[in-house]
């Protein structure tokens, strides 16, 4: 591969990443660390506990100015009512840009069976918030003025809002979600401007296990899709669980793969990759608080650098209520 061939590859990975990075919180696989609220508003108190979560994602280890992510979220019910509450704080840093968010959720929950001991329950989600979206520019005047570079950090804050809904019914889940809700002037209807595009997001699963044992098996899907690029991709989703005296024992792998492909230079014409990941996850619950490794590892032949990400997720869980749902659902027991 000639060098005109390796700098078309890097900047269609920069640019990748860049348009990740400015889409408001990115969709990586942190929901599989018992963190559903973190993409689905509608799951804020939707346990019978709060969560705090913290989870901070390094990717190209070695390389400076790589794309770092840190979230910090919180969720649990408004004392004994049926509403739930949620707030969400990230820093998204890659290369020259960088974002800062935070929203807060309302999530109102409908039970439909008579008790808490069958689980039948619909929930709806709304978060608001704000997105501080930053280009520095300052050391890109290194070879003089230029008419289209200031020479200054750039800023622009934007809100919007994410509506969602779930349905929890015994040992199965469903999740719908639309992302950036709100068209913002000047950015939903051009493509060439990243931030804030609209985004959809589908989860359904289920845990599986046999009666008295100590082990359960929970299959599960999420597909999302950008209207304003019309791209999707699917993550289909294993995890298994083991209980211990102290807690649980848990591990599984998801799989990423996007339905559109990108296009690079071959040597010989022009060809396209679509993005494939694999991601294990192994997690533990001991007593009240909860540890997760993730590393997530992408395939494809031709990709910025073979180093994977890196993500560690740590835990706490307060507030627990009297009566757990009769069901092996680890969202929300």
């Amino acid at each position: 591969m000639n060098f005109k061939n390796v700098l078309f590859l890097i900047l269609g990975s920069l640019f990748y990443q860049i348009t990740i990075s400015q889409e408001g919180l990115p969709i990586y696989s942190d929901y599989l660390t018992d963190n559903y609220y973190l993409i689905h508003p509608s799951m804020a108190g939707a346990a019978n506990y709060s969560k705090v979560r913290l989870t901070a994602r390094q990717q190209w280890f070695g390389f400076q100015d790589a794309p770092k992510l840190l979230t910090l979220s919180l969720n649990g019910r408004i004392g004994e009512s049926q509403s739930g509450y949620g707030a969400i704080l990230y820093t998204d840093k890659n290369g020259y840009h960088s974002q800062t968010g935070a929203y807060v959720t309302y999530a109102h929950h409908l039970m439909f069976s008579r008790s808490e001991a069958d689980l039948n329950m619909l929930s709806f989600g709304l978060s608001a918030g704000f997105i501080q979206y930053k280009l520095d520019e300052t050391s890109f005047l290194f070879d003089g003025p230029d008419t289209i570079i200031d020479g200054i950090v750039q800023s622009e804050t934007n809100f919007n809002v994410d509506l969602g809904f779930s349905y929890n019914f015994l040992d199965y889940y469903a999740h719908a979600t639309i992302k950036n809700l709100l068209k913002n002037s000047g950015i939903n209807n051009d493509i060439e401007i990243t931030s804030n595009l609209r985004r959809y997001l589908f989860s359904v699963g289920g845990v599986f296990g046999k009666l008295g044992s100590s082990w359960s098996y929970e299959p599960s899907i999420m597909v999302q899709y950008k209207e304003g690029t019309q791209e999707a991709s699917i993550d289909l989703n294993g995890k298994v669980y083991k209980d211990m005296d102290f807690g649980k024992l848990w591990g599984g792998i998801s799989f990423r793969n996007s339905f559109d492909g990108a296009k690079y230079l071959d040597g010989s014409g022009i060809s396209s990759q679509k993005l494939k990941q694999f991601t294990p996850i192994l997690g533990v619950d001991y007593n009240e608080y909860m540890f997760a490794y993730t590393y997530t590892y992408q395939t494809n032949s031709l990709v910025f650098t073979n180093g994977g990400f890196h993500q560690f997720t740590l835990g706490y869980n307060f507030n627990y209520r009297k009566q757990q749902f009769d069901c092996r659902c680890p969202a929300v027991n």
